[in-house]
């Protein structure tokens, strides 16, 4: 079990940190934040700020691409796992700066673009339908919507880290 966890973990990082969408966005968001004045206009520190919204996002899919995987291993309700996600994020929301809120819930949007979704979505078809008992399409779906929450939590966690709470 440990080393599909692993491999879920890095297929999540891996396709996420390649995503050219993130790329832009994460640009787009460092510039503006300097133009804002919520960081230096410096290229260190612009690029620090982009690099660590990367690796945040990143970081946060590969975690849902493990909790995925041992979800379909042990068979748990997705259910369970939505509910506890958004709300967590929904009290995160409330302490995280207003500053990061949008870049936040665009980063959950961003996750679902055109490298992550189909990597993700075979691992958990293929890793449920490999295993006796589990079904295809009730446990290997699911693991998309997990991909797209983590990355609003750990962004706005990342908010609240970097420029204190809201």
């Amino acid at each position: 079990m440990y080393w599909i966890v692993l491999f879920g973990l890095t297929l999540g990082f891996a396709t996420t940190i390649a995503e050219p969408a993130l790329t832009v966005i994460s640009q787009k968001a460092g510039h503006i934040a300097a133009e804002a004045g919520v960081i230096d206009q410096t290229k260190e520190s612009m690029a620090n700020y982009v690099w660590g919204l990367r690796l945040t996002t990143a970081f946060a899919v590969g975690l849902a691409g493990a909790i995925g995987v041992v979800r379909i291993i042990k068979g748990w309700p997705l259910v369970i796992f939505i509910l506890a996600g958004y709300s967590l994020i929904v009290v995160a929301t409330f302490f995280a700066p207003k500053e990061i809120i949008g870049i936040a819930y665009d980063s959950g949007g961003i996750t679902t673009s055109t490298i992550t979704v189909p990597l993700i979505t075979a691992l958990g078809i293929g890793l449920a339908t490999s295993i006796r008992g589990r079904n295809p399409i009730i446990d290997g779906f699911g693991l998309i919507a997990l991909a797209s929450l983590t990355p609003i939590l750990f962004v706005m966690l990342y908010g609240i880290f970097v420029f204190g709470p809201g």
